[in-house]
């Protein structure tokens, strides 16, 4: 009977449960709602619910995940393997074709970068230092790959707030965007009816992942690996020869390291390293820096309507944050509120896929300035 206790006790100093603290208990609780938001409110479920368990995860004591599975994935993050493989997925997907139809959006997705520097400087008057400012202040490209990226270079300790920022603002598109599109324009802007783009040519198509790749990667060499994939990604979808590669690219390859991005990327959410005070701010940073984003790819958008005598729908400009396609198509939906007859999808795509580079661009400015 006495070996009988004396086992039972050792199983429960060997449990979980012995040295579970209240930090644990709050952050095993945070990963449940983010779990609700992702299954039941449909919230970038196939991104937030695996960060969510990994949350959940992240918080179970003596689980040793120091070695094995769960050690190999976090050094996929750390190693920058996963990030640059998701955008060889991204690219894989991407049309660019509104872009090289229409090459002046590229401003528009460079303009909503602006967001990003807003947050840089108010994360720094808040006391974060340079990286890690630089690190909260890419939130407001709405490009979670690129956000881990420069997280895991600069600042490793934020990843795990950092990304649910990201990922949650992403998710939030359609319902913060809104608004300020409608305040900074006024109705007769917004029902301007752009003309059909031209057509691109397969030579342009296949020509332009080559020289984005050559022109960023030596301007910019910090991010080749990010613009490198991202480029290979489209010119497989692009070249008509590699179909197998495309396909594989866009769906297995992609769905397999979202799984182990995403749920690398909760097990850094543990409860000591975010439930702190900065995680309130990084969160609130996050939303200026997408708010500030938005607004001034609006603005860049009022000043392209007025240089063109009209011919420029500035709710395309919203779409310069990155989140492929949803920014897209929220200009789509609030153009169609104003004139039921306006399709600017196909318009807000040249500024949706430019800001994919112009996010990628502005990490690799902040890794060659920052990055030492």
């Amino acid at each position: 009977m006495e070996a009988f206790l004396v086992a039972l006790q050792s199983v429960w100093f060997d449990s979980g449960y012995s040295v579970l603290n209240i930090g644990n208990i709050i952050m095993i609780l945070v990963g449940i709602i983010l779990l609700y938001l992702a299954i039941g409110r449909g919230y970038e479920p196939l991104l937030l619910s695996p960060i969510a368990f990994g949350c959940v995860l992240a918080n179970f004591p003596n689980t040793g995940f120091d070695e094995g599975l769960m050690w190999a994935i976090g050094e996929g993050i750390k190693m920058e393997i996963f990030p640059p493989l998701i955008f060889l997925g991204v690219g894989a997907m991407t049309d660019f074709g509104p872009l090289i139809a229409n090459p002046k959006t590229l401003m528009l997705g460079a303009a909503a970068q602006f967001g990003v520097f807003i947050a840089l400087g108010g994360a720094m008057l808040l006391g974060f230092n340079v990286n890690e400012a630089a690190s909260i202040g890419i939130i407001g490209g709405a490009d979670g790959p690129t956000a881990i990226y420069l997280t895991t270079k600069l600042a490793p300790d934020l990843l795990g707030a950092i990304a649910v920022a990201a990922y949650s603002y992403m998710s939030l598109v359609p319902l913060i965007q809104p608004p300020i599109m409608r305040f900074l324009t006024t109705k007769k802007e917004r029902a301007i009816k752009m003309g059909q783009l031209r057509t691109v040519t397969k030579f342009e198509r296949i020509v332009f992942p080559i020289m984005c790749t050559i022109v960023i990667s030596l301007l910019l060499p910090p991010i080749a690996s990010l613009i490198g994939m991202l480029m290979l990604g489209n010119l497989f979808r692009e070249s008509g020869v590699t179909d197998r590669l495309s396909d594989t690219a866009q769906n297995a390859l992609c769905n397999i390291v979202t799984i182990f991005l995403a749920l690398g990327t909760g097990l850094t959410m543990s409860a000591d390293s975010f439930l702190r005070l900065q995680t309130i701010e990084i969160i609130f940073l996050g939303l200026v820096a997408f708010a500030g984003g938005t607004a001034a790819g609006v603005l860049f958008g009022k000043l392209m309507c007025k240089l063109s005598g009209g011919k420029i729908n500035p709710l395309i400009g919203s779409a310069g944050v990155s989140a492929v396609p949803m920014a897209a198509r929220v200009s789509q939906i609030e153009g169609q509120k104003a004139n039921p007859s306006n399709y600017l999808l196909m318009h807000a795509m040249g500024p949706n896929v430019a800001g994919v580079i112009g996010t990628a661009v502005a990490a690799g400015t902040m890794l060659a300035m920052f990055g030492g």
